[in-house]
């Protein structure tokens, strides 16, 4: 055979290796989009992530919609003035008072309703502020109508400029249009911003790129009470979007900033996951830590992404972590695409 026929031979295997592993990758994001919100659901991750591959990315969003609105809103009191929602989109936080109420995070659009009608359950003061802790769509699709009753939204600055963008997401499998304008935040930072309202005082503060390249922590300094967003997901294998600027060593320098903030007593909110302490942030530090070495290892010897996961090296850790969003299997790519 010619030495051209064989260059392109295997030029051929190589492309095709790589669409393989391009598809692999989209299968695996898409149902880890999923997973996010349905994690009892996709315990049996392998089958809904090869059944997700093929959806249209319109059918996954409109899936991820549908289900998010039979969610219930679930309420934990953090202090006085101060209340956890979980549910459809992860963790929202409350701050009720006179000056009027401050929210952290927004959730799904269909949570609408719901979101509504717990708010006011909360006291007859209008929303006054709403922070976004980064700009993933779960954490943000309330802000329009939010906005509309009269919140003005503030979030960094990047959280505004992807929020504007249409993205294509071949590692989640979906494309997200720009959202609408009156979704998008009012005001921006760019490094930190200060609040002070019903008693509290508010400080955010922007981390190196993590989760995405816009997330920041709020920190309500009286209460005691840390909301990480999607920096922190508690008890489960994170998921980071290394398509808009995450980085696994930005997720850990972001738990370290945290934990230089943090006593015993703080309560510390996850973008996912229950309600955590100091104690559960320095453990998912820990497997933060871990997957960043191991995962690096293989990748230094020239594994591919689904080369280094087959390596099982979460395998040990599946048990403890595995249980909701992704499995090790899942996390393994996740971690090789944000190294």
């Amino acid at each position: 055979m010619r030495s051209d026929s064989l260059q392109e031979q295997a030029t051929g295997e190589k492309q095709s290796t790589r669409r393989e592993m391009l598809r692999n990758t989209a299968a695996l994001a898409s149902g880890a989009f999923l997973a996010q919100f349905f994690p009892g659901a996709l315990r049996s991750a392998g089958a809904a992530y090869r059944q997700q591959e093929a959806a249209p990315a319109g059918d996954v969003l409109a899936a991820v919609h549908a289900r998010m609105g039979a969610l219930p809103i679930q309420s934990q009191k953090l202090a006085a003035n101060l209340t956890l929602l979980s549910g459809p989109g992860g963790n929202v936080v409350v701050l009720n008072g006179a000056d009027g109420k401050i929210l952290v995070d927004t959730f799904l659009s269909p949570a609408w309703p719901k979101l509504k009608e717990t708010l006011d359950g909360l006291g007859n003061a209008p929303v006054k502020t709403v922070i976004d802790t980064h700009w993933h769509f779960d954490h943000t699709e309330n802000n329009g109508p939010l906005h509309a009753a009269g919140a003005t939204i503030l979030a960094h600055e990047n959280t505004k400029k992807r929020m504007s963008e249409a993205h294509d997401l071949p590692v989640l499998g979906v494309h997200l249009e720009p959202s609408p304008a009156e979704a998008l935040p009012q005001e921006t930072f760019a490094t930190s911003h200060r609040l002070k309202a019903n008693s509290e005082n508010l400080m955010m503060q922007h981390f190196a790129p993590a989760h995405t390249d816009s997330d920041v922590y709020v920190l309500f300094e009286k209460a005691n009470v840390i909301h990480m967003g999607d920096t922190f997901f508690n008890g489960l294998y994170p998921f980071i979007d290394s398509s808009t600027g995450g980085k696994i060593s930005g997720m850990i320098a972001a738990v370290d900033k945290v934990l230089t903030l943090a006593s015993k007593d703080t309560k510390i909110v996850p973008g996912h996951g229950p309600l955590g302490n100091k104690e559960d942030v320095t453990k998912y530090r820990e497997l933060l830590v871990t997957a960043r070495d191991r995962v690096q290892k293989l990748k230094a010897a020239g594994k591919t992404a689904e080369e280094a996961a087959a390596e099982k090296p979460f395998a040990d850790l599946d048990a403890v972590w595995g249980k909701g969003l992704l499995n090790s299997d899942q996390f393994t790519q996740v971690v090789y695409l944000a190294l």
